[in-house]
């Protein structure tokens, strides 16, 4: 048995499909009477396997038990795809299915494959103590986004003249979710100016994506949680700053919940600061959801009038400072995937609501805003290689002549100064800009 998650649109079914095995059966659990699922899935059993299933069944138990039973003599692989929707289909099928799969594992030849797309449920599924298919799975799998170096090795393959910033808008819609790739550059969609302009075309897959994805997953609470993703895709980085823009008491319960139930954001600190340290901030993991809730939901109204051009002006005079985020994603990711570095960033105290930058909607600040934001310093990305006890301090621009090496040398020398654990280290400096991606 192996339990395959990941958000919605990732690719989950294409991997199970292409699982390599001869024989696979698909079963898809809809939102149907269980009898109705069942007609489906004796289908697809009579037409792969060439065998009638007897008797009426018309519950799952009595399918699956045909299926284990059958495999006994003959292997194949069995899918069954969006598998939490069986909490409202008939729960009693995760315990039912408890018994006869520890009934007849031992002697079954089958491949199981489940996967399922409402990461809450299916955590709660399979690693809650107390349900019924906890400890069952022999392997559980979170599927991720592509790669950069892979993200690239698409692109070129349909625009061996892709430009830096091509790249950058790719992952800055997609963060490299598959559907979302395959709907751009299948459709031609290969320069950044087309990909933007794909996101407001008339019928767009875009336009609902993230009420399709999250509404499931938050229920009748989705208002609350939409509004602060929204506050925390517009820039606002700590629990005072959405509070303050929210007026809501109760902040932290519902930052937690987006954090440790739905795995949607991100805690995170100034890198080796100590887990007591008040320099927490949060942020939203997920690209495409940045761009969803920073546009399509935060411009709802121009949306529900089917005001797409103008929804499309307002992409395009802001995604400067949208890709300057992703920009930063971009490079963390990909030390990330080298898999020997410790990754993070550095600051030195938070900013008060009234001093957040507006960093997608940038801003000359005034004499007063400069004086209140003197002595805060920031770094976007330190990497750190804690065998070879050497780091790096890079800060990232998009236009690397606007990088001035003197001034970012004073921000990184009081960072190794409030920073014991860099002292013995051997630190380099530099700048990251497009042309690096």
């Amino acid at each position: 048995m192996t339990v395959l998650m990941g958000r919605r649109r990732i690719g989950k079914t294409e991997l199970s499909l292409r699982c390599g095995d001869d024989t696979v059966l698909y079963f898809f659990v809809g939102k149907k009477a269980e009898a109705l699922l069942c007609q489906d899935f004796v289908q697809e059993i009579t037409s792969k396997l060439g065998v009638p299933v007897m008797g009426q069944a018309n519950s799952f138990s009595e399918v699956f038990r045909f299926v284990l039973h059958l495999s006994e003599t003959r292997p194949f692989t069995l899918i069954i795809d969006e598998f939490q929707n069986f909490q409202k289909v008939n729960p009693t099928v995760f315990s039912n299915m408890q018994r006869d799969w520890d009934l007849n594992k031992s002697k079954s030849h089958l491949n199981l494959i489940i996967s399922g797309s409402v990461f809450t449920l299916m955590k709660k599924i399979f690693e809650d103590y107390e349900e019924p298919l906890f400890g069952r799975a022999n392997e559980k799998i979170t599927l991720e986004p592509f790669r950069t170096d892979v993200l690239k090795e698409i692109l070129h393959d349909f625009n061996p003249d892709y430009t830096p910033e091509d790249l950058l808008a790719l992952f800055s819609i997609t963060g490299g979710v598959a559907w979302y790739v395959t709907l751009l550059l299948d459709r031609g969609k290969t320069s950044w100016r087309k990909m933007l302009g794909a996101l407001t075309e008339e019928n767009s897959p875009f336009i609902n994506e993230g009420k399709n994805i999250l509404i499931e997953e938050f229920g009748t609470d989705y208002v609350i949680y939409f509004s602060i993703l929204t506050c925390i895709a517009g820039g606002m980085k700590t629990s005072a700053e959405i509070k303050n823009e929210l007026g809501i008491d109760n902040i932290s319960s519902y930052l937690s919940r987006l954090e440790d139930y739905y795995g949607l954001i991100t805690k995170y600190q100034p890198i080796f600061a100590k887990q007591s340290s008040k320099k927490v901030r949060y942020q939203l993991d997920d690209c495409f959801l940045i761009f969803w809730f920073r546009f399509f939901f935060k411009y709802q109204a121009l949306v529900e009038n089917k005001a797409l051009k103008a929804l499309d002006t307002i992409i395009r005079r802001d995604y400067s400072g949208v890709s300057g985020l992703m920009m930063e994603r971009y490079f963390a990711r990909k030390f990330l995937e080298q898999g020997q570095y410790v990754i993070g960033k550095w600051w030195d105290r938070n900013r008060r609501p009234s001093e957040r930058r507006a960093e997608f909607t940038p801003a000359i600040p005034s004499e007063k805003e400069e004086d209140e934001v003197k002595g805060f310093n920031e770094i976007d990305l330190v990497v750190v290689d804690p065998i070879g006890k050497e780091a790096w301090a890079y800060e990232l621009k998009k236009d690397e002549s606007r990088y001035d090496e003197e001034s970012f040398k004073k921000k990184v020398d009081i960072m190794v100064q409030q920073t014991p654990e860099l002292h013995k280290m051997k630190i380099h400096i530099g700048s990251l800009s497009k042309s690096d991606m």
